[in-house]
């Protein structure tokens, strides 16, 4: 008989790590909103178009809070007869919003870097300059790593992808650093040589935030993780078989349905707590597994 079981003692925790998301939002969001102000403030006194860049980047970076916050939100609202999976998705496509602002940065940052290349315009206040991309390395790199651990411990690759932004805007400010040593060395040609490096930085991060968000798009799984539910389904006692198992992400939640092969002669109500256990047994096993459609067959030659 077909078993068909969800979880619900497991929506709690998946809206706490929705809570979890937005608090990692809220926080970076303010963190790099005073960077860009403050980057803004500086590129007016230093007239770099390697700073510009840097501080296009933060503002963008500090924006991406924006959808995916709505995503966090929209992903707690409980499911309908419309919407029979909820909204989990939503966090999906704001991965690609994050992907496409990403992509946005390095082309207006090639773009102002070619432009001061054909047309050159000093760099001014050298020190404020190597200051202020100092600044926006390190708030850069400690929302990176903020966002990323939350991302990765909550399972959403939208907030992994976004953290990933935020550390290639950090390298980039440190790039404004690097240019600036080389102005006043006697390269005036180093600033805008900078931006174009930062160009193709950000161009890196978008080839490995675009495959993350794009793969989950495309229901893919790590095969570990497939892995390990098999093996969680397989050791349930009165499980002969586990197999067809199919995964996928919805939001920063795991959903999973697999076939078991039970003996034949069991009654009804047996083969319906197999299944139960090969549930309970799985979400124990697989983080960020929420729920589990079981479907059980007789094993061949134990049944009609």
């Amino acid at each position: 008989m077909p078993h068909r079981h969800t979880t619900a003692d497991r929506l709690d925790p998946a809206l706490e790590t929705s809570r979890q998301g937005i608090r990692a939002l809220v926080v970076s969001f303010v963190a790099l909103l005073l960077t860009a102000l403050a980057q803004a403030a500086l590129v007016l006194v230093t007239g770099s178009v390697a700073l510009l860049g840097d501080t296009v980047h933060n503002a963008a970076d500090a924006l991406t809070a924006v959808p995916l916050g709505i995503a966090f939100v929209l992903g707690r609202r409980a499911a309908t007869r419309r919407f029979t999976y909820g909204l989990g998705r939503a966090e999906d496509l704001a991965g690609v919003v994050v992907v496409l602002l990403i992509a946005a940065s390095a082309a207006l940052t090639g773009y102002q870097s070619v432009q001061r290349l054909l047309d050159p315009e000093p760099v001014r206040h050298l020190g404020v300059l190597a200051l202020a991309g100092a600044i926006g390395f390190a708030g850069n790199e400690l929302v990176a790593r903020y966002r990323v651990s939350v991302g990765r411990r909550i399972g959403s690759a939208a907030l992994v992808a976004d953290g990933l932004h935020a550390r290639a805007d950090g390298f980039t400010s440190l790039a404004v650093v690097l240019g600036a040593a080389g102005v006043a060395l006697g390269f005036p040609v180093a600033d805008p040589l900078v931006g174009l490096g930062m160009t193709v930085a950000i161009l890196v991060v978008l080839r490995d935030a675009a495959t993350e968000v794009l793969g989950r798009l495309m229901d893919a799984v790590d095969p570990a993780t497939v892995e390990l539910a098999e093996r969680a389904a397989a050791a349930v006692d009165g499980v002969a078989r586990a197999e067809e198992l199919r995964m996928r992400w919805i939001g920063h939640s795991l959903r999973a349905e697999l076939v078991i092969a039970v003996d034949g002669r069991l009654d009804v109500e047996r083969a319906h707590r197999i299944a139960h256990d090969v549930e309970r047994n799985m979400v124990r096993a697989v983080p960020r597994l929420v729920a589990v459609t079981v479907h059980t067959h007789p094993e061949a030659g134990t049944g009609h």
